[in-house]
């Protein structure tokens, strides 16, 4: 029998406060017997939010044991991998185990494999074992449930591309999606750590919207990553920075655009530090958009405010219409991307 009257958004999950929404939650009720407007899913891998991965290694020391030792007391305590010192979680693969009476009828059957577009700190989710985790991805192989409430969105896993291929790509789909969005015909933008996952995504969108008469600033610090962003070549400019250094990114961002300063600065550095190098280098009148959630809401706004900057500044929604789809088509399309992608994620 399932339990009924649960809440579409999964307040009735929610135990610490109870009917609070899921992610704000404290903890949550993570047990595998599902109410009717849920899925169970049988959890395969998690795709650990970089910042959190990040966090985490740090307290670990870079330790393997120590990094599985955090994620099982973490989802132990608070019924979901909700990182306590980040905020933030990730996303997952698995297959679907069972459909509440509620929700069958969708374009979805027990046995498909999917991936979760909600983030893992609003995601039940218990894990028996940890079977792998891959520090170079972020990526966390489990035996585990997870479940997702009636709101909860999904893609089905793509035939044509490797899971974890997918499965990188779909953990940053809100990013090249909201780029397709805002980046228009013959403008200058700007990408703040271009080199990474979500980045090098952004990049290919940039290039493509910005068309002849735009230009693309890649902006990173790494070697690697600025190899990464070469080889890609989807930028006019390539900048080796310290995104944490907003006085010299100004003066960087301010020599390539002949002082005209970006229309358009993305922001994709997993690192905090990093809002006053995106508000400084965008002009007056245009939009900065912050994916990372390593970023300070409260610093971006009150440093803009500081330095009388009038810039749109957009929250790092990981979701829009159709952004599974988007993402997974920048692998499509660009073949460099694709290998790119390939050799680092799959």
């Amino acid at each position: 029998m399932y339990k009924t009257g649960g809440c579409r958004y999964g307040s009735h999950r929610s135990i610490e406060p109870a009917g609070s929404l899921p992610q704000p939650a404290w903890k949550l009720d993570n047990s595998p017997a599902i109410w009717d407007n849920e899925i169970l899913i049988a959890a395969e891998t998690l795709n650990i939010d970089a910042a959190s991965f990040r966090q985490m290694s740090r307290e670990a020391g870079g330790d393997v044991e120590g990094i599985k030792k955090i994620i099982l007391k973490t989802v132990a305590e608070r019924g979901k991998q909700h990182n306590p010192v980040t905020g933030s979680g990730g996303m997952l693969i698995g297959r679907v185990a069972d459909i509440g009476p509620e929700l069958r009828g969708r374009d979805l059957a027990v046995g498909d494999r999917i991936a979760t577009l909600v983030s893992l700190s609003l995601t039940p989710l218990k894990i028996d074992r940890i079977l792998a985790v891959r520090p170079e991805t972020c990526q966390v192989d489990v035996v585990g449930q997870a479940v997702l409430f009636a709101s909860g969105i999904y893609a089905k896993m793509p035939a044509d591309l490797p899971d974890k291929l997918a499965l990188a790509v779909l953990d940053v789909a809100g990013a090249p999606a909201q780029t397709a969005k805002i980046v228009s015909p013959g403008a200058t933008v700007l990408i703040i750590g271009a080199g990474g996952k979500s980045g090098l995504l952004c990049l290919h969108q940039a290039r493509k919207r910005v068309g002849s008469a735009g230009r693309v600033i890649a902006l990173d610090y790494a070697e690697a990553a600025l190899d990464r962003v070469a080889q890609l070549e989807a930028a006019d400019v390539i900048i080796q920075a310290d995104a944490t250094q907003p006085l010299a990114v100004l003066r960087k961002v301010e020599e390539a655009t002949a002082g005209d300063l970006a229309d358009v600065t993305i922001n994709c550095v997993d690192v905090p530090g990093t809002e006053m190098a995106s508000v400084l280098a965008t002009r007056d009148g245009g939009l900065v958009y912050f994916f990372s959630m390593a970023t300070s809401f409260t610093a971006a706004a009150l440093g803009a405010e500081g330095v009388g900057k009038d810039v749109q500044m957009l929250i790092g929604n990981g979701y829009t219409a159709g952004h599974a789809q988007v993402a997974l088509d920048c692998v499509r399309e660009n073949d460099t991307l694709r290998e790119l992608f390939t050799s680092l994620y799959a």
